[in-house]
């Protein structure tokens, strides 16, 4: 969906900063920097590191909550028994961008949830200090993960919500980017 979006921003003639962890896919448009990354950390620290010089930001796809306290760079055998893995959070790259967010910038994020959708998304919007939120729905089939396709709502700052039908993760693209040039005008 990122790559979706980054490409639809750009050719709508924005200059994207697109920052990813590691996926396969490549963006196509000479209007989109990639920056790859691995981890949460260092996500966090290419998304501070641009933040401030954009118009702002969509933030596509979350990382994991929490990662291993103590990884391993080698293999664990498998004659270890009763291993216990100790999580520790990962940064909330959202809540950081929400509390440098300036006035003339945007910030949207994405939920996906599967209970108490709305409720979920609305608090995320006000927590986080979106303008926006894209709620998807792994209850809805064909949407989420490993899908060419995908079913959103869209709730706004007045808490409006707009329901779309599934899509082509390219035409969702169109209908975020079109919202947005609403709210931004």
């Amino acid at each position: 969906m990122g790559f979706a979006l980054a490409e639809q921003l750009a050719n709508s003639g924005a200059k994207v900063i697109l920052v990813s962890g590691p996926v396969s896919l490549t963006p196509v448009h000479e209007n989109i920097t990639l920056h790859k990354v691995n981890t949460a950390q260092e996500m966090l620290s290419a998304c501070l590191s641009v933040f401030d010089r954009t118009d702002g930001a969509i933030l596509a796809a979350a990382v994991a909550d929490y990662r291993p306290k103590s990884p391993v760079d080698h293999k664990i055998k498998s004659k270890a028994m009763n291993l216990v893995l100790e999580l520790e959070p990962n940064p909330d790259i959202a809540a950081e961008l929400g509390k440098l967010k300036k006035k003339n910038q945007f910030l949207a994020g994405f939920a996906l949830e599967t209970d108490n959708e709305l409720a979920n998304a609305r608090e995320k919007l006000k927590k986080k200090n979106f303008d926006f939120i894209v709620l998807n729905s792994l209850n809805d089939k064909g949407s989420g993960f490993n899908s060419e396709t995908n079913k959103i709502t869209i709730i706004g700052k007045n808490n409006k919500t707009t329901r779309f039908e599934l899509k082509s993760k390219h035409d969702v693209a169109l209908d975020i980017v079109d919202y947005l040039t609403q709210i931004i005008r």
